[in-house]
């Protein structure tokens, strides 16, 4: 049956190409949505972008229609577009705010034919409400979110002989038809073998999809740079980390699970200690947790430092807890020298970036454009980290299922050159576990 889609504003700006993705069913834009987007489209940010395509698509559509875009014009998807203008928009505003005529236009669209079932999309949760209070269907819009429920943890607990299990723990590969992983569709997938007659005799190991065996994890008995793992997804996450065939690799995990200060110590390791790269190279969006203190004093450095700072906490921690250093340089010398290099994302766009160990800081608060903006610049034996934890969202146009980590997490677990491992155990203290599982 043929069904009647309204978008709103904030579904066009997350994506431009939503008025496509509705198959053989009529599309609805509002005016006023059209409104609001150019509001946007000066802004030099991923609004802005999305705002100007937005435009783009709607220009060409007009173009194409046999009429105006009031009355409509077909998709390629077989479905139909129409501008919606109620007449007492041609006639000026009544004052009211624009959620308001947008929820009228849903309203009014749903009354002309009550045979067509009429879906009101926003990602407005209050809206969606009100739109409900009203007798009027309302769905969030859900291209391209993936729940976190939902989001590939990386591991699997395979269940099998303690033949096998001895096996694999004494450091011998086992060709993967001789398991039941399941893992076939996840290249680089992180096994538990657990023991069928004693689920507490277990041994580690991880897909290789080139040998198409589940080989032992090749994580060093001292850790990486001093940094040893303390839990067996943490070993997990250190083995993926020092594997340079894995050219990306996505952590997840909610605070105080390790996920900055192993990425850090494996590039220094990486780095520093062995070669591999020319450079690490750290960095994370800028966003203030609570209220903003507003513009910071003094030189581009000075005003970066504050958000730098848990990056530089873990540097300091890894330096002075054990992590040792050659030729007794400390971690400022590195920084002075380039070795080690920490910066903000506003200024990667454009830049090419080959031979580095790059880690991305808080990449849940990136929207998966800028994620792709950011991968896309890694060049030839380039290693690119992306950590963060999507229960801690501060930036208001993403949440848990929309983010880019998320995404590109879900979009390269079928990637043989991609891995991911969801980390869930707190290893930071005691209280700051309990305080993640309690408040």
């Amino acid at each position: 049956m043929r069904k009647v889609f309204v978008l709103d504003t904030n579904v066009l700006l997350h994506d431009p190409r939503a008025i496509f993705k509705f198959d053989e069913h009529e599309v609805v834009i509002p005016i006023h949505v059209i409104e609001e987007v150019d509001h946007f489209k000066r802004d030099m940010n991923e609004l802005g972008r999305n705002a100007r395509m937005v435009a783009r698509y709607l220009d060409r559509l007009r173009e194409k229609a046999e009429d105006t875009l009031q009355r409509g014009v077909d998709l390629d998807s077989g479905g139909r577009l129409r501008v919606a203008v109620p007449q007492d928009n041609l006639r000026g505003s009544n004052g009211s705010s624009t959620d308001n005529k947008i929820l009228r236009v849903a309203l009014a669209t749903r009354d002309e034919d009550p045979d067509a079932p009429t879906v009101f999309v926003t990602m407005d949760s209050n809206l969606r409400i009100r739109a409900d209070a009203h007798g009027l269907r309302a769905e969030n819009y859900e291209g391209g979110r993936i729940p976190e429920d939902q989001l590939y943890t990386g591991l699997v607990r395979v269940t099998t002989t303690g033949a096998f299990v001895d096996q694999l723990g004494k450091g011998h590969e086992i060709p993967i038809d001789a398991l039941d992983t399941g893992t076939r569709d996840h290249p680089n997938a992180c096994i538990l073998l657990a023991d069928e007659a004693n689920d507490k005799h277990t041994a580690l190991g991880r897909v290789d999809p080139r040998q198409q065996v589940v080989r032992p994890l090749r994580t060093p008995r001292k850790g990486a740079w001093g940094v040893r793992p303390r839990n067996v997804e943490q070993s997990f996450a250190l083995d993926l980390l020092l594997d340079d065939d894995l050219q990306l690799v996505t952590l997840v995990g909610r605070a105080g699970t390790g996920k900055t200060l192993l990425a850090v110590a494996a590039g220094l390791q990486r780095v520093v200690g062995e070669g591999a790269f020319a450079r690490l190279l750290v960095s994370r969006p800028i966003f203030p947790l609570g209220r903003d203190i507003g513009y910071l004093p003094g030189t581009l450095e000075e005003k970066l430092n504050p958000w730098m700072q848990p990056v530089f906490d873990n540097l300091e921690y890894i330096f002075t807890t054990g992590g040792r250093l050659d030729a007794g340089r400390s971690y400022a010398e590195l920084l002075a020298s380039g070795t080690i290099q920490i910066e903000p994302l506003t200024y990667i766009r454009g830049r090419t970036l080959p031979h580095q160990f790059l880690i991305v800081d808080e990449a849940q608060n990136l929207t998966p454009h800028e994620v792709k903006t950011i991968v896309t610049r890694c060049g030839q034996n380039t290693k690119i980290v992306l950590t963060g934890d999507p229960e801690q969202i501060d930036n208001p146009y993403v949440d848990a299922a929309s983010n880019g980590l998320t995404t590109v997490a879900e979009r390269f677990k079928h990637e043989g050159i991609g891995a991911h491992i969801t980390l869930s155990r707190g290893e930071r203290s005691e209280l700051a576990e309990r305080a993640s599982e309690l408040l």
